[in-house]
């Protein structure tokens, strides 16, 4: 059996292959787990639980997953002297699917992300972030429940390349003398980065935003941008995007453009609308007229905004779940800190993670899985059982605990 980070692997468990670009999985698959920083030990420890109770609810002996830890963050530090070891990254090509809590990420100097570090080293180029209401979470909106849309995010381009030059160093200065030739002047004391957007990057994301809208039935997909003001970046996005569905989906859509000169503004029965709206403007689109909207696809920036902005209208980052895919690797995640002030007290609402695992088990084909917990996540929060952050904000609401807000979702299966 392989071996990462100095570990062996279960030898009771299979890796998931990819052939051809179709996954093939095992009964039972090994899936390695990162448990996160801060209170990411709490919550893993009770997303496992409800993983294991879902699959054996669903399939009883015939599978399960066979879970491998594997490390980074604080923990890896400690153990490895290395915040990212190479064998986590290695472990997750060989096995394919993998699951994360949440990691730190030090504001300003110190270590580069470690979310967007796995993203890029991987090619984890589509973070897939569903965002919808469950009956009953508090909500700053009225009518949470018209939000039912999921964000295809760029994740490896954009101002997150990180490719920035700190200000009074030698290669700002650089740059700056640079881009001078061309006309641009900045100022000299001025920290400088670079923003690129690439055709490669551009269609991967869209395709995949628009195969997801055919294989679930979603009938629109809106690309996200700020092209009247970044034209060849973020309106290159626009027109890439636009280029793909034509060349590779030209059967099973319809531009805004077609639907208004062709069919009198009306989609044609079985084609998917594919549109754009400037991302200021989205901003409002998803406050005012949510229920519009149903697949996202942008850059990476407008994102990571728009995706957090959306998960505040239907109870926060807590009840938000996220995964980031490429052609040959995905990692799920949750979508919130660490709240390290937390950690080991048993508190924290562990729905990201466990909402997360949904999606994982949707993308491994085991939707029964997912299914039950959905059930019960929905019927735990009708019964007001929630964590602190909820009970707060809901009259009547029983207090309990991370431990038992999981075993509340088992027992609502």
């Amino acid at each position: 059996m392989p071996v990462f980070n100095g570990i062996e692997t279960p030898a009771d468990g299979r890796a998931i292959r990819v052939e051809a670009g179709r996954m093939i999985v095992p009964d039972n698959p090994v899936i390695p787990f990162i448990e996160g920083d801060g209170t990411g030990r709490d919550i893993w420890k009770a997303s496992q639980r409800v993983f294991d109770a879902a699959v054996e609810k669903a399939y009883g002996s015939e599978r399960r997953i066979v879970w491998y830890e594997i490390f980074a963050g604080e923990k890896a530090n400690n153990r490895f002297n290395e915040w990212l070891p190479k064998g986590t990254l290695d472990a997750i090509r060989h096995f394919v699917v993998a699951i994360k809590g949440p990691l730190t990420t030090p504001v300003g100097g110190g270590i580069r992300s470690l979310n967007v570090t796995l993203r890029q080293v991987l090619n984890l180029y589509a973070c897939v972030r569903p965002v919808r209401y469950f009956n009953g979470v508090p909500c700053p909106v009225k009518k949470p429940e018209k939000l039912d849309i999921v964000i295809f995010r760029e994740n490896t381009e954009d101002v997150y390349a990180g490719i920035e030059f700190q200000e009074g160093t030698e290669k700002a200065r650089k740059l700056i003398e640079f881009l001078s030739e061309f006309g641009y002047e900045i100022n000299s004391d001025s920290g400088v980065g670079v923003k690129p957007i690439s055709i490669t990057g551009t269609k991967n994301l869209v395709r995949r935003a628009i195969r997801y809208a055919i294989e679930h039935n979603r009938k629109l997909v809106t690309l996200v941008h700020k092209g009247n003001i970044m034209k060849f970046t973020e309106g290159a996005f626009r027109d890439w995007g636009y280029q793909l569905a034509k060349e590779e989906f030209r059967d099973r859509i319809v531009t805004e453009e077609e639907l208004w000169k062709d069919h009198g503004g009306k989609t044609p029965e079985g084609k998917i609308l594919v549109n754009d709206r400037i991302a200021d403007a989205m901003f409002q689109q998803v406050l005012l007229r949510p229920d519009e909207y149903s697949v996202i696809a942008t850059p990476n920036l407008n994102g990571d905004y728009l995706s957090d902005a959306c998960a505040a209208q239907v109870g926060g980052l807590g009840m938000a779940p996220g995964a980031n895919i490429g052609d040959n690797a995905a990692v799920f995640e949750a979508t919130h800190g660490t709240a390290p002030k937390y950690a080991d007290l048993d508190v924290i609402n562990p729905s990201s993670v466990i909402l997360s695992g949904v999606m994982m088990f949707e993308h491994i084909g085991w939707q029964e899985a997912g299914d039950l917990i959905i059930n019960g996540i929905v019927k735990t929060i009708a019964q007001k059982r929630v964590t602190y952050d909820l009970e707060r904000q809901m009259r009547g609401a029983t207090k309990v605990k991370t431990s038992e807000f999981a075993s509340a979702i088992i027992e609502n299966m």
